[in-house]
């Protein structure tokens, strides 16, 4: 199968590029900069003809703003709209003409984080809560008007080729005694590695739909996520519960309820992610940050 994957220079984008090789799939890199197959910027209409004349068998779109605080700001929120939105509206363009499946990573943040029961799939109750969900929600919008279409919205993600939690929790544990995390967001993390293995076993069928994906292990919050890196990593920083409001650092609203359930995973046949402790485990060796 012969696979287009969009930000392929990013912390996801790598790891599926990985994954299709390992399997012997042919996989198309492109970004807007770095060694790729091929240098697109997605935000210029002329992508939806470089798009046909590479021809793939499916697209994984794991390019996007993803700075979800500075994608408050102003200055950015055209080009926020850009990327998100309008770069997705050209890959879909693409996509129509060449009858191509087409996998789009999504997010939690286009729901609006209310309550505890966990965003289902299929729910359609939307309101995100900040400019980086209402770009994402209308990238999806794009997507679900083709045929063969995936939307995967995934939830607090760490990899090995670039910035995180993880990493930027241990950075502060290794330099202060003590750090703040809030304990009123509720959700799950996700591992590129294990997610990358599970978008390239949907590409590879035709069970088209909306899915959520993160790893197992159960719902947490950031603060209870902390502890757990902090205990693995062998760090003795002091842990302080807060919540949102008393922490008060962040521009974009942040959704309380970042509960994702996954059961149509396992209804359609796909192999459910690993318990996330574990993949943190394998995270910190596999980083050097153990």
């Amino acid at each position: 199968m012969r696979v287009l994957v969009t930000g392929a220079n990013g912390q996801l984008g790598h790891d599926v590029v990985n994954e299709l090789r390992k399997r012997n799939h042919e996989a198309i890199t492109t970004d807007i900069s770095g060694d790729m197959d091929y240098l697109l910027d997605i935000t210029k209409v002329d992508i939806i003809d470089k798009v046909i004349e590479i021809n793939p068998d499916a697209i994984i779109h794991c390019a996007a703003w993803t700075a979800v605080d500075a994608a408050e700001d102003e200055e950015n929120k055209e080009k926020v709209y850009a990327i998100n939105v309008l770069g997705t509206q050209n890959l879909v363009k693409a996509a129509e003409k060449l009858d191509c499946s087409f996998l789009y990573l999504s997010t939690d943040y286009v729901f609006n984080g209310q309550g505890t029961r966990p965003w289902q799939p299929d729910d359609t109750s939307y309101a995100p809560l900040c400019w980086y969900g209402q770009t994402k929600l209308e990238g999806e919008f794009a997507v679900s008007k083709l045929k063969k279409f995936f939307i995967v919205r995934i939830a607090w993600v760490f990899g090995l080729n670039g910035k995180n939690f993880i990493r930027t929790m241990i950075n502060i544990g290794k330099t202060h005694d003590e750090v703040r995390v809030v304990n009123d967001q509720i959700g799950t993390p996700t591992y590129t590695y294990d997610l990358s293995r599970l978008l390239v076993d949907m590409i590879e069928t035709d069970k088209y739909g909306y899915y959520h994906a993160t790893n197992e292990g159960g719902y947490i919050s950031w603060y209870e996520f902390c502890l757990e890196i902090y205990k693995q990593a062998s760090l003795s920083t002091k842990v302080i519960p807060v919540t949102t409001e008393e922490y008060g650092l962040n521009k974009a609203g942040r959704p309380f309820n970042s509960r994702l359930d996954k059961s149509k995973l396992s209804d359609n046949g796909f192999e459910r992610l690993p318990n996330w402790k574990d993949a943190l485990s394998r995270y910190l060796i596999e980083s050097g940050l153990k």
